[in-house]
């Protein structure tokens, strides 16, 4: 079972889901406060095993309505993955992957450790 971790920035406080190996599958954006940041670890968690998968690296690919994860091709020509809400605002993104398949496991990886997940606060001068 992976774990969110909360912890505080610069500016607010954001989230990485981090699997069992303890490898970032997805980060949050920066939340001004903790209970927003919170309230977008639950929207993961609802959101994420739903959501379907929009391949927006093929030709005329097929939109698919939100919640949804879109794969997508960087500049770096990297595969990385987003996952937007039902309301279209982007709650998770992964990092860049050299191969397609390895960014689909990642999304694999959320839809199967988000829901259950722990949450863990991070003391703002501890590392994980």
């Amino acid at each position: 079972m992976g774990k969110f971790v909360i912890s505080e920035a610069k500016t607010g406080f954001m989230f990485n889901l981090k699997a069992n190996n303890h490898e970032v599958i997805a980060t949050s954006q920066i939340y001004k406060n903790l209970d927003s940041c919170k309230a977008g670890v639950e929207s993961v968690r609802k959101n994420a095993p739903e959501a379907p998968i929009e391949d927006q690296t093929i030709e005329n690919f097929e939109t698919k309505t939100n919640p949804k994860f879109e794969v997508y091709a960087d500049k770096a020509g990297e595969f990385r993955f987003r996952l937007k809400a039902r309301n279209g605002e982007i709650i998770a993104v992964g990092e860049g992957y050299k191969a397609k398949k390895s960014c689909l496991n990642g999304i694999d990886s959320i839809k199967r450790n988000a829901p259950d997940a722990e949450v863990v606060i991070q003391e703002s001068e501890k590392k994980d």
